[in-house]
């Protein structure tokens, strides 16, 4: 299959493109999260599918933000403007904060399918060289975030966030309040995904959260959870991701993976994937 002309949003060395042999008609904007690894593994998978995929890292590339902190959502939207120009359908599909990305971006800009893996249900503040502010801009704006509770410390090692995440949302409900991110403007189809073991934060909250605040919109979501699963699903065919930042991330890999086992039929409907 021959490739779309590239676009420069996205350096070369840090996006990947997979092309499937049988096109299903569905393009794919691929997310990580603060691993800041771009997921080729994934994109591979789903264009075994039929899906064109672009995999990108959106933060600590060529021109890009050194970290998760004032990251325009601007990048996201422009690729799946490009993806879009030969897709009958775009989707985002994000992991942690990669899925705080494609929930926010998919509130504010048009995007067929949103699939969040360990969801965020509100935007959180970022830092970069000891200068905080939200993970996201808008039009050059910074979107309104949960500020962190500067008192806690963590109580184990490696270091388990969920509390922390917990108390910076219950500490300040005005702010929380303020940060939510609008899931009730994303249009066409949502899945959330979230292990109920997660130690990194509270992601089968979070997916409630976006839940309600769909249904009070008439708008349906559909969550896939598994008690015990952590911060990381791992898909059929997928190997058990390694790196990123040191925490625990709760779970197991027999667990991670049956959650990815539940989901994938749900992930394929969604995006329209070949079996």
């Amino acid at each position: 299959m021959t490739p779309l002309r590239d676009d420069a949003s996205v350096a070369p060395p840090d996006r990947y493109d997979a092309y499937p042999e049988m096109p299903s008609g569905t393009a794919i904007l691929l997310l990580a999260g603060s691993s800041g690894r771009v997921e080729a593994e994934r994109a591979d998978l789903f264009a075994r599918h039929g899906a064109r995929v672009r995999a990108i890292r959106w933060f600590g590339g060529a021109g890009q933000r050194p970290a998760p902190h004032d990251v325009p959502i601007e990048l996201f939207a422009d690729q799946l403007d490009f993806l879009r120009r030969d897709a009958d359908r775009v989707a985002i599909f994000g992991t942690s904060f990669g899925a705080e990305a494609a929930l926010a971006t998919a509130s504010l800009h048009p995007v067929d399918v949103t699939v969040a893996v360990s969801p965020s249900s509100v935007v959180w503040a970022g830092v970069a060289d000891g200068d905080w502010s939200s993970h996201w801009t808008w039009r050059g704006t910074p979107l309104p975030a949960v500020p962190f509770d500067s008192s806690w410390s963590p109580s184990s090692e490696p270091p388990e966030y969920r509390s922390l995440y917990e108390s910076s949302l219950d500490r300040a409900p005005d702010a929380t309040a303020a940060a939510a991110i609008h899931s009730e403007n994303i249009p066409g189809v949502v899945v959330l995904i979230a292990g109920g073991d997660d130690r990194v934060w509270p992601s089968d909250r979070f997916a409630a959260e976006i839940i309600e605040r769909r249904r009070a919109n008439g708008q349906e979501t559909t969550l896939i959870a598994h008690a015990p699963a952590g911060h990381r699903m791992i898909l059929p065919g997928e190997s058990i991701a390694t790196g990123g930042v040191t925490m625990a991330r709760g779970g197991s890999p027999s667990a991670d993976a049956e959650l990815g086992a539940r989901a994938w039929p749900q992930i394929a409907r969604a995006l329209g994937l070949r079996s």
